[in-house]
C-alpha cells in the first residue's frame, strides 16, 4: 500500500473513532509561542508499526499532517511542508514556525499487528506578550478630588496582569481601589486618590503560561495640600532689637510647591515668598508695637489654601548713646541747687534708674524726680551730695548708662589739732590739722599768734626746745567757699626725764582700788576664821 492510500485509511479511521487507546499522548493542553516551534510528543515507544499518522483538526476540518510507514518511507502534507518532521521511532511530532492555524486539536493514530490506537492532545498557538503600557485617565490628580483609572494594555494570548510598587503587589480592597481584568487588558481604579496610594513608579506585569513582559514604570502625579503650615521660630521672642540678624520662614507640606504671602494683624504685606525678613519689616516701618505675623500658603493647581498660627513680636531700636547732663558751674553745699538729666542718642527707654555711688536713689525731701525719671533736681546741694550719679537707660532689648560726677564744695568744717601736748626735750613732735572740705582746704600755722611758714596739714619739730612751748593753732580756708576754720593746740616742752617723775592721776587712782580691795579680802578672811574656831566653856 503507497503512503497516500494508508494516509486516507488513518483519516477514515480517526474520524471512526476506532480502537482508541489510553496513555498514547499526555493530557493537554500543550502551549506554544507563534512562530517558534513545538514538539508534541507520545508516551510510547513504538518497535513496529504498520503506519502512524498525524491529523490536525482546527475545529472546522481534519487535516492529515504527517504519516510514516513501517517501511520507512514518511509523507508531509504540502501545508506543513518544511516546518514538520517526524520521529519514526517513537511518533514525536516537531512543528517549527508555528503558525494561528497551527491552534487546535492533534490526533495520533498508530497501526500495529495488533490493532489500532489513538490519541489526541490540544496545542494553543499564543500570541507572544509584547507592548505592555500603562496608560492614565487623567494627566495629573487631585488628592481627595479625583477617580483615576489606570489601564495596563497588552498584545498576546491568554494574558494574566499584576501591577507592582517596586516589588511589592498592588492590592485592590474591593471599595476605592479596584481591579478589574479583561482578556487583553486590567483596569485599576482609585476613587479619591491620596498621594500615599502611588508614591513611587508602578508597573504591569503581563503573562502567559510561556512569556512575560513589564511594562515600563508610570508615575502618577497626585497634587495635594497645602497641609498645615508652620512658622520658624515659632515662639520668636517678643521684642527684637532692631536691624538684627532675624527672618520668619514659612512652610507646608504641598504639590506644587505652594506660594506664600504675609499679614500684619490680617493686613497683607507687600513681601511674597517663604521668607520674612527682619529688614522687611523694618523697610516698611513696620513692627514698632507688638502685633501679629501670619503666613498664608495657596496651592495654584488644588485652590487650596490655609493659613499659619500667629506669633507675635515688636521691632525695637536698642537704647545707645546714653548721657547724663548736668551743672557746669561751681557748686556750694547749702546754696546751690543741681539738675541732671539723662537721655539716649538712639533708641527709647522704657524704665529709668538712678543711682549714686552704686546705690539706688529714690524721691526725698531734697530729692524730686520728673514723671519720666528723665530727670532728677537735688535742692539745696548738701555734701553728701558729692559722688559720681549713673543713669541706666532700659528697654527690653538692653541697658545704657552713663554717668556724671558731682563736686559739692563745702568747708572746712571745724579744724582740729592732734598730737602731744607734753613731751621731753629734743622729742620729735608732729601735729596734725585736719578739717573736712572740698575741695581739700589750705593750712596755715601760727605759733603764740606769730605766723609761721608751714603750710601743710602737719606741723613738725625734729627736736623740741624749750622755746617751742606754746600755743600751736591751725587754720583751714577752702579758697572755694572762702570759709575758715582754725583749732589750738598747746604744746609744753619738759627737761628730760620730767615725765617720768610721779605718777599720773589715773595710775594714782588705781593704786587706791587696789589697795582697798586687798584691805577688804583680809576683813572677810579673819571674820572667816573667828566663826570657824570653837569657845571653850569654862565650866
Amino acid at each position: 500500500m503507497d503512503v497516500l492510500s494508508m494516509t486516507t485509511l488513518l483519516l477514515l479511521l480517526s474520524f471512526l473513532g476506532c480502537c482508541a487507546g489510553q496513555g498514547v499522548l499526555p493530557d493537554g493542553p500543550v502551549d506554544a509561542v507563534l512562530g517558534k516551534s513545538v514538539t508534541l510528543k507520545t508516551l510510547v515507544d513504538i518497535p513496529e508499526y504498520v503506519a502512524i499518522s498525524w491529523i490536525h483538526n482546527d475545529g472546522t476540518e481534519a487535516t492529515n499532517v504527517a504519516t510514516a510507514l513501517g517501511d520507512g518511507s514518511f509523507n508531509v502534507n504540502d501545508p506543513y511542508k518544511g516546518r514538520v518532521t517526524m520521529n519514526i521511532t517513537n511518533g514525536n511530532l516537531h512543528l517549527e514556525g508555528l503558525l494561528a492555524s497551527d491552534n487546535g486539536d492533534y490526533t495520533i493514530t498508530i497501526i500495529a499487528q495488533g490493532g489500532t490506537t489513538t490519541g489526541d492532545i490540544h496545542l494553543r498557538v499564543l500570541e507572544p506578550v509584547s507592548d505592555v503600557a500603562i496608560t492614565s485617565s487623567l494627566p495629573e490628580a487631585m488628592e481627595h478630588n479625583s477617580t483615576v483609572v489606570l489601564t495596563c494594555a497588552a498584545k498576546g494570548s491568554y494574558l494574566k496582569f499584576a501591577w507592582l510598587m517596586g516589588t511589592k503587589a498592588i492590592v485592590a480592597d474591593g471599595k476605592r481601589i479596584t481591579l478589574k481584568e479583561e482578556e487583553l487588558s486590567s483596569i485599576l481604579t482609585i476613587t479619591g486618590v491620596l498621594r500615599t496610594d502611588l508614591p513611587t513608579p508602578v508597573t504591569c506585569n503581563a503573562t502567559n503560561n510561556l512569556e512575560s513582559q513589564k511594562s515600563a514604570p508610570f508615575s502618577l502625579i497626585v497634587h495635594y495640600g497645602p497641609d498645615e503650615v508652620s512658622i520658624t521660630p515659632p515662639n520668636p521672642p517678643k521684642f527684637l532689637r532692631s536691624k538684627f540678624n532675624f527672618s520668619l520662614s514659612c512652610a507646608s507640606p504641598s504639590s506644587p510647591p505652594a506660594t506664600f504671602s504675609w499679614y500684619q494683624n490680617q493686613q497683607l504685606l507687600e513681601v511674597a515668598g517663604p521668607v520674612l525678613t527682619l529688614e522687611a519689616i523694618e523697610k516698611f516701618k513696620l513692627g514698632s508695637a507688638v502685633v501679629e505675623y501670619t503666613c498664608r500658603a495657596k496651592n495654584a493647581k488644588t485652590q487650596r489654601e490655609a493659613s499659619s498660627p500667629a506669633v507675635s513680636f515688636a521691632v525695637m531700636e536698642a537704647v545707645s548713646g546714653a548721657k547724663v547732663s548736668g551743672p557746669m558751674s561751681v557748686l556750694l553745699a547749702g546754696n546751690s541747687s543741681a539738675n541732671l538729666s539723662c537721655g539716649a542718642a538712639s533708641g527709647r527707654a522704657q524704665s529709668v534708674r538712678w543711682e549714686q555711688d552704686g546705690a539706688a536713689l529714690s524721691p526725698g525731701a531734697r530729692r524730686f524726680f520728673s514723671p519720666d525719671m528723665s530727670s532728677m533736681l537735688i535742692s539745696p546741694l548738701q555734701k553728701e551730695d558729692n559722688g559720681e550719679f549713673t543713669c541706666m537707660l532700659t528697654n527690653p532689648i538692653n541697658t545704657d548708662s552713663a554717668s556724671y560726677r558731682m563736686v559739692v564744695n563745702y568747708g572746712p568744717e571745724a579744724a582740729l589739732v592732734s598730737g602731744e601736748s607734753a613731751v621731753e626735750v629734743d622729742t620729735k613732735v608732729v601735729l596734725t590739722c585736719s578739717a573736712a572740705s572740698v575741695p581739700p582746704a589750705n593750712f596755715t600755722w601760727k605759733f603764740n599768734g606769730t605766723k609761721t611758714d608751714v603750710k601743710t596739714a602737719q606741723y613738725q619739730i625734729e627736736a623740741a626746745r624749750y622755746k617751742n612751748t606754746g600755743m600751736y593753732m591751725c587754720e583751714a580756708h577752702n579758697p572755694v567757699t572762702g570759709k575758715t576754720s582754725n583749732h589750738t593746740h598747746t604744746l609744753s616742752v619738759k627737761e628730760e626725764g620730767a615725765l617720768d617723775e610721779g605718777l599720773s592721776d589715773g595710775a594714782i587712782a588705781g593704786i587706791v582700788i587696789a589697795v582697798l580691795i586687798a584691805l577688804g579680802a583680809a576683813i572677810a578672811l579673819l571674820f572667816f576664821c573667828r566663826q570657824k574656831v570653837p569657845v571653850e566653856s569654862p565650866y
